[in-house]
């Protein structure tokens, strides 16, 4: 009986056979299908797009990271650009370029060529209706009508009369046939902005509409159906008037189909200076902002938004008799907000932009020193984005190694 391997048996050569297939495998996978993309990361880390803080460090910080690892790095790093690109063509009428915001454009973008309910939420000032607009244009139904109500517009009484029209003669005062929103809307969209402002007896009514596609107008008795897609917003919390008897449970229900949270300003800070060179270039003014003005108007809390934000700019606009406007021409509520959160760390033998830059530069540094030198989740703390803290720790000569050593250590 013989033992071991009979070098020149089947076997052997069945297990020489699978170790060629197996090595020519690994070659393919390595020169056919790595190669290829390690030379594309390669080509893409180069691009200007893409010097991002974690990019720019390149090889010296990522040795120790293995090359899937590093293409993930740079995929993500690439997804990141193109969805600034998808913004800009899908969405010109948006402003802004902060990563909340792109999170509701994408969302948008996968709910708008379906037929679903959207509802809107967010504070006001926030820019809903252009929400609204932006899911109607970007829709199967954007060459049908798109009618706009404002519920906090109707007066008490003729809220039916709004919305489903009314017949000759149905009421005092009812001299001619009126058609409603809703039978406008037929074939296309209804946005009804400030849903939550809506009477309790309306709701009833309406929520019939919504499932039935269908109503009679005021004094009328013919049944009038209708292929509507529906937007409602509101800056109030449905589920909290629900609980209080303020908002129908079935409604609320009906609406909240797929619903979708517009950030307030103040989550996404570093559109600001997006938002003004946008509003003085409507506004034809060839006005430069000052630092102290910048950078006061990214430290206010603004409750009022993005509308608030138009306004403040709209009236220092107005102020400004020359070139530049600063901190003169902004509101008494915003100066003294500022006031008070850098009152305490005044020094009077530095400029005020020698102040506010070291104001920056320590919360820059404060924040790289909780993450360890993680500059992702450093930028995710300060709400701006991974390359305007790249910018700025180049301007403040911050070593962001430092902080690394530091956890070593």
């Amino acid at each position: 009986m013989k033992h071991g391997l009979d070098f020149g048996g089947p076997v052997f050569w069945g297990i020489i056979v699978i170790g060629i297939i197996a090595f020519g495998c690994g070659f393919v996978l390595v020169w056919v299908i790595l190669r290829p993309i390690e030379r594309f990361v390669e080509r893409a880390r180069q691009h200007p797009a893409l010097s991002r803080a974690e990019t720019d460090q390149g090889e010296k910080q990522n040795k120790s990271i293995d090359k899937l690892e590093q293409f993930s790095q740079v995929f993500e790093q690439l997804t990141d650009v193109l969805s600034h690109v998808d913004a800009r063509e899908y969405f010109p009428e948006i402003v802004g370029d902060s990563r909340p915001l792109r999170g509701v454009l994408s969302q948008i973008i996968k709910v708008a060529p379906t037929d679903s309910t959207v509802l809107i939420l967010g504070e006001s000032g926030t820019g809903k209706e252009i929400i609204a607009t932006a899911i109607y244009n970007n829709s199967l139904r954007k060459k049908k009508p798109f009618i706009k109500l404002n519920c906090v517009a109707i007066p008490e009484g003729l809220w039916e009369s709004e919305l489903f029209g009314h017949e000759k003669g149905s009421f005092t005062g009812a001299t001619a046939k009126k058609a409603g929103k809703f039978e406008l809307a037929n074939g296309g969209s209804l946005f009804l902005d400030e849903i939550g402002d809506m009477p309790l007896e309306t709701q009833g009514k309406i929520l019939r509409a919504l499932q039935e596609r269908e109503f009679e107008r005021v004094g009328g008795i013919r049944t009038i159906k209708v292929d509507v897609r529906f937007i409602a917003a509101t800056n109030k919390d449905l589920s909290a008037m629900v609980k209080q008897g303020k908002f129908r449970e079935d409604l609320y229900y009906r609406l909240d189909v797929f619903s979708l949270k517009i950030p307030s300003l103040k989550e996404r800070k570093e559109d600001i200076p997006i938002l003004l060179d946008h509003f003085l270039k409507d506004m034809k003014k060839d006005i430069e902002i000052s630092p102290m003005v910048m950078q006061m108007l990214m430290s206010y809390s603004w409750p009022g938004n993005v509308r608030e934000l138009k306004n403040t700019i709209e009236r220092a606009s107005v102020m400004c008799e020359d070139k530049t406007m600063e901190n003169h021409h902004l509101p008494e509520t915003l100066k003294k907000g500022f006031g008070a959160n850098v009152s305490p760390s005044l020094n009077q033998s530095m400029s005020i932009d020698e102040q506010l830059a070291e104001i920056e530069k320590n919360m820059i540094m404060n924040a790289l020193r909780q993450t360890n030198g993680v500059q992702v989740r450093a930028a995710e703390i300060l709400k701006i984005n991974q390359r305007g803290l790249w910018h700025r720790t180049k301007k403040y000569n911050i070593d962001v190694k430092e902080f690394k050593k530091t956890l070593k250590q």
